[in-house]
């Protein structure tokens, strides 16, 4: 098993995804940062929306809970900043 972890600094706000690799699938997804999300309870979804799915899914996975959640509000943080984070960290 290969532990990821990958940080972006954003605007405002660092951004880190941190998980572990097992046979091309990641499993105990983690998303912290200093960054504030509304509701609170959105970045836990989509922790559980890459959890399980093969690492080459997940950026698209990313995109998908965005454009599904129009609710979330992120100041001065966006979805490519996640995305940079994934990037950061799947390359490891």
């Amino acid at each position: 098993m290969k532990h990821h972890v990958g940080e972006h600094k954003a605007k405002k706000g660092l951004i880190r995804i941190e998980f572990d690799e097992e046979n091309g699938i990641a499993e105990h997804v983690k998303i912290t940062g200093d960054f504030f999300m509304h509701p609170e309870e959105a970045l836990h979804e989509l922790e559980q929306k890459l959890e399980g799915h093969r690492l080459e899914e997940l950026e698209y996975l990313i995109d998908e809970f965005f454009a599904m959640r129009l609710d979330v509000e992120m100041p001065y943080v966006n979805v490519e900043d996640f995305k940079i984070a994934l990037k950061k960290a799947i390359k490891g």
